[in-house]
């Protein structure tokens, strides 16, 4: 019979819970995928085909409107997003900017986004805002980047 310490084997059951409990990494679209709080973000990035995108090499950052952020948005601009793939990518794409930009490494100032247009970054504190939107939970990893939910979907300016 083989004896195993305790410290050992508390080690080993350790490691195994955590990686029973920890996903692999995955690319953005499927990392968001797995938050019951995105669903609406989820359902208009793949009908957007944003979903695509967010699975690309990267890295990319994100600020993703939770699904409270999405009911705040009225009907009518909801409907004539659905009704506009483009301008439902456009508005999409504004929430997106290239590198992988942490919580922590934020820097007050304007960022470009892919949809083209200009993002306001700042940070008071522990407390980052997109925009008129305020981060509520931030760091997401995936394997291609970082994602921060927000409290709002922003709207690009109009052109």
């Amino acid at each position: 019979m083989i004896r195993f310490s305790p410290a050992l084997a508390l080690t080993a059951a350790a490691f195994l819970t955590a990686c029973a409990t920890t996903p692999a990494p995955a690319p953005l679209a499927e990392t968001l995928a797995r938050d019951p709080q995105l669903t609406t973000f989820n359902r208009l990035a793949a009908e957007s085909g944003l979903a695509e995108e967010l699975r690309a090499a990267g890295p990319l950052t994100i600020f993703v409107p939770s699904d409270d952020a999405f009911k705040a948005v009225p009907s009518k601009t909801m409907e004539a997003l659905a009704a506009d793939p483009a301008q439902l990518k456009a508005v999409l794409g504004y929430h997106v900017i290239d590198g992988r930009v942490i919580a922590a490494d934020v820097k007050p100032g304007a960022t470009k986004t892919h949809q083209g247009a200009s993002l306001a970054l700042a940070k008071a504190g522990s407390f980052v805002t997109v925009d008129d939107a305020v981060v509520q939970r931030a760091d997401i990893e995936a394997s291609n980047g970082v994602a921060h939910v927000v409290d709002r979907v922003l709207m690009p300016p109009k052109k």
